[in-house]
């Protein structure tokens, strides 16, 4: 199972609306709306790399009004959790 890390960039009050479609996406395993620089933290999880980028190139950033994506990459092999 590999799992990344999206943070958006939205339209100004879109993020409920935006966070609400992100939810109907079946890779998507949270999202929350933050505060600060980006609008909306996912993490996602599917069963290889490509699928996860299928999902982002073809789902997310085709989402109306998203304006920008950040994709975080995990370095398992530093720990944590």
């Amino acid at each position: 199972m590999e799992t990344l890390y999206i943070l958006v960039n939205c339209d100004l009050g879109s993020e409920v609306e935006i966070i609400k479609d992100l939810e109907k996406i079946s890779e998507v395993k949270e999202v929350r709306g933050t505060y600060g620089i980006y609008d909306i933290f996912v993490k996602l999880q599917a069963e290889s790399g490509s699928a996860l980028e299928a999902v982002i190139t073809h789902k997310i950033r085709r989402l109306p009004k998203v304006r920008s994506t950040v994709t975080l990459t995990p370095i398992l092999s530093q720990g944590g959790r």
